[in-house]
């Protein structure tokens, strides 16, 4: 596994080849967040921005963004998201409905659920690039190498950033990380959550652990019973276009 010094120097030279002066951070109170706010912190002394997004989200989200914060000595931004998240919403779910029309029946509650959930990181992105882009900072995401196999992710929400230092790093070995950045207990125990909803889990949704997802990527499908490898193989299947270009022709 990579040194926090060995990321903390891979950040520092994408800074520096990219002519910017700094990096921002959104912070939302996980332990990936506060590991990615601290390592910039190591690459850009005194050129970090943690910026805080509430939108419609659990108060203790931000409670413990702040945590961090706090306890690295980060300079933060805050901007709530609320009232920008329920005027698109208002505006884009009447036209979709039009659009619709009555015969389509009712729309599926799951599904609607996630297209909402999903509108918040992208929300989030626009606003933390207006920050990053202000300053001339990069905006360091904080995605793993676990969400990113099997895309649990927004795509151009928490997935269109401009470096990912935890992109190598399976979420037991970001958890290994954050104890040697000393990240407050508190962060290291929270249960993992994209923040997508009130009461939302990672696991849940994935419907697996992050255990059981290392066992597939270390050992492939026999680290794993079979109607689960199925499970994650489908996933990684589905999701490979959000960890590519968008596709064009290759003929003439």
């Amino acid at each position: 596994m990579a040194s926090a010094e060995r990321l903390a120097r891979w950040m520092r030279e994408r800074v520096h080849s990219a002519g910017a002066r700094g990096l921002a951070v959104g912070l939302s109170g996980g332990v990936d967040s506060a590991v990615v706010a601290r390592l910039a912190q190591l690459a850009a002394p005194g050129a970090v921005l943690g910026v805080l997004l509430p939108c419609r989200s659990d108060p203790q989200d931000e409670q413990d963004a702040l945590r961090v914060a706090q306890h690295f000595a980060l300079p933060t931004l805050r901007c709530d998201l609320s009232a920008a998240y329920d005027a698109l919403v208002s505006a884009v779910q009447p036209a979709v409905e039009q659009v619709r029309g009555p015969r389509a029946g009712p729309p599926d509650p799951v599904h609607c659920r996630t297209v909402l959930g999903n509108t918040k990181p992208r929300l989030r992105m626009t606003a933390l690039y207006y920050a990053a882009s202000s300053l001339n900072y990069l905006v360091a995401g904080t995605g793993n190498r676990s969400e990113l196999a099997i895309g649990y992710f927004t795509k151009w929400g928490d997935g269109g950033v401009d470096l990912l230092p935890l992109g190598r790093l399976v979420k037991s070995q970001v958890r290994a990380l954050a104890q040697e950045l000393h990240v407050p207990q508190e962060i290291l125990d929270r249960p993992p959550s994209a923040g997508l909803w009130v009461g939302q889990r990672d696991e849940d949704e994935m419907g697996f652990t992050y255990a059981e997802l290392e066992r597939y990527l270390a050992d492939g499908p026999m680290g794993v019973a079979p109607a689960l490898a199925m499970k994650i193989e489908r996933l990684v299947r589905s999701s490979e276009h959000k960890r590519e270009m968008p596709p064009a022709p290759d003929f003439d």
